[in-house]
């Protein structure tokens, strides 16, 4: 599987490491009341559809970059690729 980074152009998915669901980006607010139970599902609750889905890979063997990707889980194909920091800060974080 190919994964087109947004800056190096196509490189081998054997170059990456998988780290789950894209929606580890909206980390919960540590001070919330209910802080306890917001970290427990977002430590321990995950989806795992079939069809497309937004997942966090890591570049671990080349420019170290964190990278999310747009993929169909049932056929592979990859739809879109963004750079991690450019998606949260779309979402108002890591300013």
């Amino acid at each position: 599987m190919l994964i087109d980074h947004p800056l190096l152009g196509p490189r081998d998915s054997q170059e990456f490491t998988y780290l789950g669901d894209a929606s580890l980006i909206d980390r919960p607010d540590w001070r919330a009341e209910d802080a306890a139970s917001r970290f427990h599902d977002y430590l321990y609750q995950r989806d795992n559809p079939a069809g497309e889905h937004r997942e966090l890979w890591f570049h671990e063997t080349g420019d170290r970059s964190w990278l999310v990707v747009t993929r169909n889980t049932v056929t592979h194909e990859i739809t879109s690729v963004e750079m991690a920091r450019d998606v949260a800060r779309s979402r108002g974080r890591g300013k």
